[in-house]
């Protein structure tokens, strides 16, 4: 338990230091900064969930998505302490450490800041955060460990 509780906690750190850094040190007044052709730094607020789903609820909508990720972030903790596989452990780290940076966001801010922009010409991808990156890391690895842990126990 403790290696998923130490990197949710790195996690937690890296993802609002990084956000402050950006919000407040890089971006300033900007709302877009072009760094490559297929990448932006960018001031993009999202009120709702993964690629802005659920955008136009306003602050009802906040309170709803942050009391939701609370009740996921404990079951995410029960699953943690039971857990006695260490990249399971970590894994879960980083989709608890994202998940709690984004609250913090929600509940201090009102919105989750996000602020990383790939795109390809026009089409943009959804602009994310380092906390929506360690979720997505860490549910791929669930998800993958899973599917070949299982498959390695079940021929056995």
């Amino acid at each position: 338990m403790f290696i998923g509780l130490s990197i949710a906690l790195i996690v937690v750190l890296l993802d609002q230091l990084s956000k402050y850094y950006m919000l407040h040190e890089v971006l300033g007044e900007q709302i877009v900064i072009e760094v490559t052709p297929f990448f932006n730094w960018v001031r993009a607020w999202n009120t709702g969930v993964s690629f802005s789903m659920f955008n136009d609820y306003g602050n009802l909508g906040t309170i709803i998505l942050s009391v939701v990720a609370g009740a996921i972030i404990l079951a995410l903790f029960v699953w943690l302490k039971n857990e006695k596989d260490r990249l399971a452990q970590a894994a879960l780290g980083m989709v608890i450490g994202g998940a709690v940076g984004n609250v913090i966001d929600r509940v201090r801010l009102g919105a989750v800041f996000d602020f990383l922009d790939f795109h390809i010409t026009d089409t943009h991808w959804p602009a994310f955060n380092l906390a929506d990156s360690f979720i997505c890391i860490g549910a791929v690895i669930l998800i993958l460990q899973s599917i070949f842990v299982k498959n390695e126990e079940e021929q056995k």
